[in-house]
Formats: C-alpha cells, sequence, structure tokens
C-alpha cells in the first residue's frame, strides 16, 4: 500500500490550503484515516483523524475549528482543508491509516510527507 499526500506549499498566514493523500495498492474504505504533522525539531504530532465512512472526526485542539477532513471512498482518497493558516502550522504534513482507530493509534501504513510553509 502507498499514501501519496500531495498539496503543500508556500502560503501565507491567513491563506488557505487543501492536502490530499490518495491511496493506490488496496482500498482503505474499510481503514480509518489520519493526518499528522511535524514541524522543525519537535516531535510527530497528531492533527485530525477521519472514521472509516467519514461519519466521526476528531482534531488536534490546535486546529479545531480551522482544518477539516473529509474521505472519498469512491476515489480512495483523504483531505485536510486547512483554513485560516498560522506560521505556526508550519510543518510537513503526513497522512496514516489505521485499521482500527480513528485516533491513530495502531498506524498500519504512513505516507511520505508535504511541506506546509506559512510566512507571517
Amino acid at each position: 500500500v502507498q499514501l501519496q499526500a500531495s498539496g503543500g506549499g508556500l502560503v501565507q498566514a491567513g491563506d488557505s490550503l487543501r492536502l490530499s493523500c490518495a491511496a493506490s495498492g488496496r482500498t482503505l474504505s474499510s481503514y480509518a484515516m489520519g493526518w499528522f504533522r511535524q514541524a522543525p525539531g519537535k516531535k510527530r504530532e497528531f492533527v485530525a483523524g477521519i472514521s472509516w465512512n467519514g461519519a466521526y472526526t476528531i482534531y488536534a485542539d490546535s486546529v479545531k475549528g480551522r482544518f477539516t477532513t473529509s474521505k472519498d471512498n469512491a476515489k480512495n482518497t483523504v483531505y485536510l482543508q486547512m483554513n485560516s493558516l498560522k506560521p505556526e502550522d508550519t510543518a510537513v504534513y503526513y497522512c496514516a491509516a489505521d485499521a482500527r482507530y480513528v485516533t491513530m493509534s495502531r498506524i498500519d501504513y504512513w505516507g511520505q510527507g508535504t511541506l506546509v510553509t506559512v510566512s507571517s
């Protein structure tokens, strides 16, 4: 299974970006999907998770109300819509798949990262 994240880039504070993560190799329609990020010099942290059917989502407090994750099982793709971006959102963003937990407690697959840089 390969998870391909895309959509990162350089934006200004207050702008929006949408990240995508497409899966290939097998369908992930039965998997919860999630997003993590890692800023320079910091540990990787959980950002958002979505249940296998998209009915349930959870977010880190730092992004709640600004980020929205969604899932299109027909396209085998998960999205992260990021609004009102802040410089502290600058990080490499990773997608992940977990067969059991929307909290991403036991990751089965990781995607490669996509860099998001937010300038002030």
